[in-house]
């Protein structure tokens, strides 16, 4: 099964389209990294895919048409993390990620298979939201209102609701940014682990997990990804399995310079840290 299908899909914000004619399959457990220069339409890509802005063309869902799916089904297939934005709302750590629940539930009754009593609904709820505040780091601190976080902590907070949604997809937007190095490295695992697993939809058919995220770091997409996708100029540069497509020529198409004469600097540069 294909996690996402993608046919002619062009979108936008205004008259003229950001993104022109995308193309592409992706299988049920693969990880997609979206990788471009900025303003090359990579995040309204991601949008798309989750149906939040207009668009031309079609897009499938595990199948499904995006456009026929209700908010709550899409909800119920795959979560998104936005880049950061500012926070109006004074809910607490815990309860902002306990709002990642909603959505399973009201599939599950949908489907009819809310076959658990409302105790053990709790129950699940409960460990499947600790889980998460520990998986981000935030367990210690799940009572702070998240209007006072910093921006890496706030960071944590949408990332521990994505998990707590407990979806097959998972679409992110920057995934890093705000985070120190420590929470880099763990969030990379988290989600290298996370996306070697299965998730169940509410009516019961198991899903292999599937990672779409947009990147600037190019280390972080070479680290997590299967396959790539690089826009320029809201069209598709180059697509494929990573081994395939992320070549020299490629990177400095997409990005303007010698991306890999450039990393290949930094290399040296870590290089000649002395041990002690």
């Amino acid at each position: 099964m294909n996690a996402i299908s993608v046919s002619n899909l062009s979108a936008g914000y205004g008259a003229d389209p950001v993104i022109k004619d995308i193309n592409f399959n992706l299988e049920c457990g693969r990880k997609l990294s979206i990788m471009g220069a900025n303003g090359s339409g990579k995040t309204t890509l991601l949008r798309s895919l989750n149906g939040l802005i207009k668009y031309k063309g079609d897009i499938k869902i595990l199948g499904h048409d995006l456009s026929s799916l209700k908010r709550r089904e899409i909800a119920g297939m795959m979560a998104m993390m936005s880049q950061l934005s500012p926070v109006y709302f004074s809910y607490s750590i815990r309860e902002t990620v306990e709002l990642g629940r909603f959505a399973r539930h009201e599939n599950e009754r949908a489907a009819g298979s809310l076959l658990k009593t409302s105790h053990e609904s709790l129950v699940h709820d409960r460990e499947m939201v600790d889980k998460c505040l520990e998986l981000t780091g935030l367990k210690d601190i799940e009572k702070k209102q998240i209007s006072s976080l910093s921006g890496g902590q706030l960071q944590r907070v949408f990332l521990a609701r994505c998990f707590a949604q407990e979806t097959p997809i998972i679409l992110l937007d920057e995934p890093t940014n705000h985070l120190d190095l420590k929470y880099q490295a763990e969030l990379m695992e988290h989600l290298e682990n996370w996306s070697k697993g299965q998730t169940q939809l509410p009516d019961g058919t198991k899903v292999p997990n599937t990672l779409v995220g947009v990147f600037h770091d190019i280390s972080l997409a070479v680290e997590i990804s299967s396959d790539m996708i690089f826009i320029k100029n809201g069209e598709v540069l180059c697509q494929g399995e990573k081994d395939k497509v992320f070549t020299a020529s490629v990177l400095e198409n997409a990005y303007g310079m010698d991306v890999a004469g450039y990393m290949n600097r930094q290399r040296r540069i870590w290089g000649k840290m002395r041990e002690y």
